[in-house]
């Protein structure tokens, strides 16, 4: 196991957490030793990606089987122009070694499936999820609860996102189970009930809220600062500018 002790230029890299008396410097080093897993290098594991590297997250998991295009420019700020056509696991990592050499990337570039997820998830300590479809949701959800690992997952539309973070194998303060993803949403909407971001579109600003939302969850639940979005659901309406929170139970 690597070391967590944090050398001088990392000291100093990450000088503004370690002043916060709800990180300091065991904080950062809990941030160094984490292993994190995100879902899809696109609209919200871009900023995701970037910010816990930036966060100095140890290790960082990017699984995706999709290759960047012109179109995901707009929004997935990881790439650029001259990464059109490649990986976009390989774009990701070459980006975030320029970022922060001190995080290491494992790229996965492949799809989640029933047959992959426990072999890749057991080798993290938190997942998040930024897919853009139900199946991969509910998998997820389903594999993380089996594992015990944390998950924060999120969705987005066309102006607006919600959050939430999952942890249905522990107990709240109110003695009762936390609720699982099932619990908020029992089961996927038909096909092509909720139409796909290429058909409906999405405001690129709207991925980086969102996904930077859910880079502050994952930097909580590491280090313990604050209180985590377990059994309620952060809802962001872009147009109005306004954010509501529901809160919702373990059901069965």
């Amino acid at each position: 196991m690597e070391s967590s002790q944090l050398d001088p230029d990392e000291v100093a890299r990450y000088a503004r957490h370690i002043v916060l008396a709800e990180i300091g410097g065991s904080g950062q080093q809990r941030l160094k030793a984490a292993r994190v897993l995100v879902i899809g290098a696109g609209g919200l594991g871009s900023p995701v990606l970037s910010y816990l590297a930036a966060a100095g997250v140890g290790l960082l998991g990017v699984i995706d089987d999709d290759h960047v295009s012109l179109s995901n420019l707009q929004r997935q700020i990881l790439h650029d122009t001259d990464t059109v056509g490649m990986a976009k696991t390989e774009s990701a990592a070459r980006a975030l070694k320029r970022q922060n050499p001190h995080t290491r990337v494992v790229p996965h570039e492949m799809r989640l499936t029933a047959d992959n997820a426990v072999d890749i998830l057991t080798s993290y300590d938190m997942v998040v999820d930024g897919s853009d479809n139900f199946d991969t949701r509910y998998l997820l959800a389903d594999t993380c609860e089996a594992l015990k690992v944390p998950l924060v997952t999120a969705a987005v539309g066309r102006f607006d996102g919600s959050i939430t973070v999952l942890t249905p194998y522990e107990t709240g303060e109110d003695g009762k189970p936390c609720p699982r993803y099932r619990d908020l949403f029992p089961e996927a909407p038909p096909p092509g009930l909720v139409p796909s971001c290429a058909e409906a579109g999405v405001i690129g600003a709207l991925t980086g809220v969102i996904g930077t939302l859910q880079a502050m969850e994952v930097i909580k639940l590491i280090t313990g600062a604050g209180q985590p979005l377990v059994g309620k659901l952060l809802l962001y309406d872009g147009l109005a500018a306004s954010f509501r929170t529901v809160r919702y139970g373990r059901k069965g």
